[in-house]
């Protein structure tokens, strides 16, 4: 297998510390399936990696070998998709690496929401990767375009697409945002038709596919896994898990690019800090958008500062732990 047809390029060589490479295919906790200009390996995590606390392989990952089969380092990403890990804490949970096109899925029955479609957006533009919204099972409406225009509206500047992975039309869309050798990654609630046009795509039924509940349009998780698969037309395609409700993991900032139309706005309001609540020439409230989306927008900012303050304190608690464990192990062994 060639480097470059799944995904290597100048910026992973200019890293190569030389030995064996591959590119993470599948990940499954310990294990690990990893193509190689070799071939296909089965891989596991060695001890140096557990030790130093290095980065955990993630699928689209680079990785440096040992014995043909330990992976012994990560090579830095480009892009890097990660969510909030669910729980209290702060922390962060890696999705996948090394993506460039995030095709985020959504079914236009009941799993349609515009405002969770907004949480992908900005996971999205925190990761580096381009977005691209799949609206899936158009075939269940007659008004299917008067919804594409209205969710242009809500990420703009973002391509849109209608589609049916079911009735198989509309899919020829996806091949056309990604490049040879370049990497795209299927993102969106179960039940939403992910892995229907993963299968669609490769022309045969890799992925398992379930129905939905009628009353909710909710789908069972068939896909438990993160997989990497090479397209006949010479990019890859990763089907990712779907996820409820994405937790957010991004800078306060990232706001700004997903809500752009609001942003520019916010720049002709008469005070530089203006909330967009009770202000005097406010030009955000005086454009008449719609309130839901400014509600929104105001919820995401208000979830990422406190994300980001909550962030800032696990890092400093952690530091204090570590510099706690140096004192000690200095106590305990001092120089002669």
């Amino acid at each position: 297998m060639d480097p470059q047809q799944f995904g290597w390029n100048e910026y992973f060589s200019n890293q190569h510390p030389g030995g064996t490479v591959g590119r993470v295919a599948l990940s499954a906790r310990e294990h690990f399936v990893v193509w190689t200009d070799a071939g296909e390996v089965e891989a596991i995590p060695g001890g140096a990696l557990r030790n130093r606390c290095a980065a955990w392989p993630c699928v689209g990952d680079w990785v440096v070998l040992r014995d043909g089969r330990i992976v012994v380092d990560v090579l830095s990403r480009r892009t890097q998709l990660s969510r909030k890990m669910p729980g209290k804490g702060a922390r962060e949970q890696v999705l996948a690496a090394n993506i460039d096109t995030l095709f985020v899925v959504s079914g236009l029955d009941h799993d349609y929401n515009p405002r969770r479609l907004e949480r992908y957006l900005v996971l999205a533009h925190q990761s580096g990767a381009r977005p691209v919204v799949l609206l899936n099972k158009a075939d269940l409406r007659n008004d299917f375009e008067a919804v594409v225009e209205h969710t242009k509206q809500v990420v703009p500047g973002v391509p849109v697409f209608a589609l049916s992975a079911l009735e198989g039309w509309g899919l020829e869309a996806l091949p056309a945002q990604v490049e040879r050798g370049r990497t795209a990654a299927l993102i969106g609630s179960s039940g939403s038709g992910k892995s229907t046009i993963l299968n669609r795509l490769l022309g045969e039924n890799r992925q398992l596919t379930a129905g939905v509940r009628k009353s909710d349009s909710r789908g069972r998780h068939t896909t438990t896994r993160r997989e990497l698969f090479l397209m006949a037309e010479g990019w890859l395609l990763m089907d990712l898990p779907g996820l409820r409700e994405p937790q957010l993991w991004a800078d306060p900032e990232q706001i700004d690019q997903t809500f752009s139309d609001i942003t520019e706005l916010a720049g002709q309001c008469r005070f530089r800090d203006c909330t967009h609540e009770q202000e005097p020439g406010c030009a955000v409230r005086a454009a008449d958008l719609d309130e839901s989306r400014l509600r929104s927008y105001r919820k995401l900012k208000r979830e990422l500062a406190y994300l980001d303050r909550q962030s800032d304190f696990a890092s400093t608690r952690e530091m204090k732990r570590h510099c706690k464990t140096i004192e000690r192990s200095m106590r305990r062994h001092p120089k002669r």
